[in-house]
């Protein structure tokens, strides 16, 4: 009889601890693709820096993009296939898409071309920014701010 008991008990708690689970996800796959677009981005500026050359991240279209090695800057992979790679983020963050007003360049220095802003939203109207800064520095703020 307890053990029916306690079973009863933990059905109602899982019956009312699911959705408000399930309402949190969204926020957290926004929050894990911006942190992931975030490190992809700090990897290609410390990889400029450790190969004294030029990291480019092209923007693909809303889910896609590459990070590309490119020493004489012709927009081309130099490397070969352990220098550059294509991420989709909707492999992990589903209902993610991402938008950008450039490409970001990461000089041998660690320096970025210029500023740029790469914007992450998901299907529930979430929306996350990744800042680029001229000095190199990446950081996430929500959008608007």
């Amino acid at each position: 009889m307890e053990l029916i008991l306690v079973v009863a008990v933990m059905g109602i708690m899982a019956a009312i601890a699911i959705p408000s689970f399930m309402r949190f996800l969204p926020g957290m796959r926004l929050n894990g693709a911006a942190r992931q677009v975030m490190g992809d981005l700090m990897d290609a500026r410390m990889e400029a820096v450790k190969r004294n050359s030029e990291y480019k991240v092209f923007f693909l279209n809303n889910h896609e993009y590459k990070i590309l090695y490119d020493v004489d800057g012709n927009g081309v992979d130099d490397g070969g296939s352990e220098t550059s790679r294509t991420v989709d983020i909707q492999d992990n963050y589903e209902g993610v898409t991402i938008s950008a007003n450039g490409d970001p360049i990461f000089t041998a220095k660690g320096l970025a071309s210029s500023f740029k802003t790469i914007t992450i939203q998901n299907t529930e109207g979430g929306c996350k920014e990744v800042k680029v800064a001229i000095t190199g520095r990446v950081k996430i703020s929500d959008c608007g701010s």
